[in-house]
């Protein structure tokens, strides 16, 4: 969900990344495996490093807007007081009811996501060149039928 994020009193820096750094966050359901963005571990984390960081720091009175799918991570610099605002755009079946900050995927990706898993799976039955081959196809139907062709 897209969200403003209220400093109250104290001091907080905030690193974003945009989805389409994805693929360099090594992600681990809907959270990076990388949590020191400050000092990653490069021999763990080789791509981090193409990801492209936006940084701001917040102080009492500021409101940063983050966007629904950017990837974040906070840093408290000082003791201090935020707040979340969070709000929905898609319709309020797509969403998990039991879901109250908007942490998990949409349902229909959540679903998706699990199929795929299926289909991975089902692949493993196949001896590794042929396993190989269909990932390969996988990948380019799903490049061809959902990537957006203005993402650059």
């Amino acid at each position: 969900m897209d969200n403003f994020l209220i400093q109250v009193t104290g001091r907080k820096r905030v690193v974003l990344y945009s989805p389409r750094d994805a693929p360099y966050l090594y992600l681990s359901g809907t959270k990076s495996e990388v949590l020191d963005v400050d000092n990653p571990d490069m021999e763990k984390y080789p791509l981090f490093v193409k990801a492209k960081r936006y940084e701001c720091v917040l102080e009492a009175g500021d409101v940063l807007f983050i966007p629904a799918l950017w990837f974040h991570n906070v840093i408290s610099e000082e003791f201090g007081v935020a707040l979340n605002v969070f709000w929905k755009h898609l319709p309020a079946e797509s969403y998990d009811k039991t879901d109250t900050y908007g942490n998990k995927d949409p349902m229909a990706a959540s679903r998706a996501i699990q199929i795929l898993d299926r289909a991975l799976k089902t692949l493993e039955e196949l001896p590794e060149e042929y396993r190989d081959f269909y990932a390969r196809r996988m990948v380019l139907r799903i490049q061809e039928k959902a990537y957006r062709n203005d993402y650059g």
